[in-house]
């Protein structure tokens, strides 16, 4: 990955900043698409300005914007090699009180910007045995009440990341890597960022015995996103600390 460029949805706070961290520092150029203005421009000065990230402002769920951010990245570097779609937001409240418009909306920005990006990138990263991860959920394959937009969202995206490995392979790997507990309270931008407030309790319940961090997630994705994961495709990867393997009786 070295000296090539890769594109980073929701790039620039949280998990995708982490991701966005450790591309910059393993020699990839990146393009973090990022919503929030503030977080994009202090990411991008944080990750050594223009040179090294290039902050796109837009929302992940709009083609145009998806079209400029992968055509950023294609000019830098020896060109766009890698794809990551972590845009993810949610609606909490019971499904009676949901909204169509609400629905639509955390479907259009968790599963259908990584469609986007897949349409987008596509011919780039062929010309390149490029690879691409998308950020899916434990809530995939697991649920609390009144997640439904949110868990179907990832849902989808966990079997997005499985049809495009076979529709884009060889020449492009596609995997999935979903996030239990994950603390991003110290990967906001500056004004909201804070130590991460956990309890024991926090802690012990997984079984790996804490919960996890954004470099938990980054790692893995700089992994798949490498030459060394060549023969991994259309795998789902679960970054829970081992959560749900945990059989919890009441």
């Amino acid at each position: 990955m070295r000296g090539f460029s890769a594109v980073v949805t929701g790039g620039a706070q949280g998990i995708g900043k982490a991701i966005s961290t450790a591309l910059v520092r393993a020699g990839t150029h990146v393009v973090m698409l990022d919503q929030d203005r503030a977080a994009g421009h202090e990411a991008e000065k944080e990750l050594g300005g223009e040179a090294r990230a290039v902050f796109v402002h837009g929302d992940s769920s709009d083609e145009s914007t998806v079209r400029s951010a992968v055509s950023a990245a294609q000019k830098l570097g020896k060109g766009l090699r890698a794809a990551v779609a972590n845009t993810g937001i949610s609606v909490h409240k019971p499904v009676t009180r949901l909204s169509l418009q609400e629905w639509n909306r955390v479907l259009a920005v968790n599963l259908t910007s990584g469609f986007l990006l897949a349409k987008h990138a596509a011919a780039g990263l062929k010309r390149r045995d490029g690879a691409m991860v998308l950020i899916g959920s434990s809530r995939s394959i697991m649920s609390e009440p009144d997640w439904e937009a949110y868990g179907a969202s990832k849902g989808g995206v966990v079997a997005l990341a499985h049809a495009l490995s076979i529709s884009l392979g060889p020449h492009v790997r596609v995997n999935c890597v979903s996030p239990g507990w994950i603390a991003t309270d110290g990967w906001q931008r500056a004004d909201r960022r804070k130590p991460p407030r956990l309890s024991a309790q926090d802690h012990a319940q997984h079984p790996a015995g804490r919960v996890g961090t954004p470099e938990d997630v980054a790692n893995l994705v700089g992994f798949l996103l490498s030459d060394q994961a060549g023969f991994i495709t259309g795998a789902h990867y679960l970054v829970d600390g081992g959560m749900t393997r945990k059989m919890i009786y009441v």
